[in-house]
């Protein structure tokens, strides 16, 4: 019980409601549709301003599958400091909160929280997709693939830095499997 309320009152710190100190609300504009099928799959986190649970994550794999009830099952896996290191599954359960665009959600990683979670971007042929919260605190850069081209990725910065992110909090993070160079 008392993991529990510990790990309720990190998350109310990392989705909490900030004040956009004087910032314009342009960072919650999200994309005007999203077809949630095409959505489906997995997304290589390439970067990230990096909740408390992904510091020193590396494999970062986001899933999304379409449960029957229209819900949304969301399981985050990753690998603790290298890619030979623990693997860490989490799970959340999303909720089409703007049906009209089917960008604005909200996850529940633990009961009773229902936190925002906003698609930014993404791209045309959904080759890449960049996910933000409520302030400006946590950002998601993800692909189909574990790599992405510098220059796409440069010009996700400079789009995100426009919002109001503080672009130097942004990690890339090490996408490295066997095989791989």
């Amino acid at each position: 019980m008392k993991k529990q309320f510990l790990f309720t009152l990190v998350l109310l710190s990392v989705y909490g409601h900030a004040d956009a100190g004087g910032r314009s609300e342009a960072f919650h504009k999200t994309v005007s549709y999203v077809d949630l099928e095409r959505f489906t799959g997995d997304w290589f986190v390439i970067a990230v301003i990096p909740t408390p649970f992904e510091k020193d994550a590396v494999n970062g794999v986001e899933n999304y599958s379409l449960n029957k009830d229209g819900t949304i099952q969301v399981r985050y896996t990753f690998r603790k400091g290298s890619p030979e290191g623990k693997k860490k599954v989490m799970y959340q359960k999303g909720w089409i909160y703007n049906p009209e665009t089917n960008a604005d959600w909200r996850v529940r990683p633990i009961w009773p929280l229902k936190l925002p979670y906003y698609i930014l971007e993404l791209a045309e042929d959904y080759s890449y997709t960049v996910i933000g919260t409520n302030n400006y605190k946590y950002l998601w850069i993800m692909a189909r693939k574990p790599t992405m081209e510098k220059t796409v990725y440069d010009e996700i910065v400079k789009r995100m830095e426009q919002r109001g992110y503080d672009t130097d909090k942004i990690q890339i993070m090490k996408q490295e499997y066997e095989g791989s160079e």
